[in-house]
């Protein structure tokens, strides 16, 4: 049986901080996010989940957190929202702006 969680919702809900990259399979920017969200995954390991979610396949989603533009970042833990940014945001912006955010849900 697993024990992965069966929705978005139960996934943001967790005692696990998750950043969830809203993208669009046609946006350039999205593109240059990927390696971006592989090195900070890297770099922050378990500290983390980063989970991707297809704006035009998942609509719902992308209009329950008012996501206007691709891409947007959403931090949540514990259902929470702890920080979001539309645009490209630098491997070590990003890794500091995870840092400072989850040193506070500790």
């Amino acid at each position: 049986m697993s024990t992965q969680p069966k929705t978005f919702q139960e996934l943001i809900d967790g005692d696990t901080p998750v950043l969830v990259d809203f993208f669009a399979t046609w946006c350039g920017p999205c593109k240059m996010m990927q390696p971006i969200l592989e090195d900070t995954s890297k770099h922050m390991g378990e500290k983390v989940k980063i989970v991707k979610v297809d704006v035009d396949r998942n609509q719902l989603a992308a209009s329950k957190f008012q996501v206007r533009g691709v891409p947007t970042l959403i931090l949540f833990h514990k259902g929470k929202i702890l920080w979001r940014e539309s645009g490209v945001v630098p491997a070590h912006q990003l890794i500091k702006t995870l840092e400072n955010n989850l040193m506070h849900t500790a």
